[in-house]
């Protein structure tokens, strides 16, 4: 019990220390820092899949199903998201208009 409450607290500070980092990231900053830590949150599908590949839980194997859905969603959104940064900074091409 004594390590679900420690994991919790580590939990809940995680979240506000996030918080905290993000609200003090500038406007200009946000989509290039977000892409990129969104391509680092790859590694989070990897752990997810190492977990519930090595878990005999049941109930630990839908978690990790859970979280490798999400951290694909976050992923594949935070790639589109930057898709979508870079095309504002490219050129138009003034035959094709």
């Amino acid at each position: 019990m004594s390590g679900l409450i420690f994991n919790l607290f580590i939990f809940v500070l995680a979240s506000f220390i996030g918080f905290e980092l993000i609200s003090k990231v500038p406007p200009t900053l946000h989509t290039p820092l977000m892409s990129g830590a969104n391509a680092i949150s790859g590694i989070t599908i990897l752990g997810a899949l190492i977990v519930a590949g090595q878990i005999d839980s049941q109930i630990a194997q839908y978690i990790g199903f859970v979280a490798i859905i999400f951290a694909t969603i976050n992923v594949v959104g935070g790639f589109m998201v930057t898709d979508r940064m870079l095309e504002m900074f490219k050129k138009k091409d003034k035959n094709n208009e």
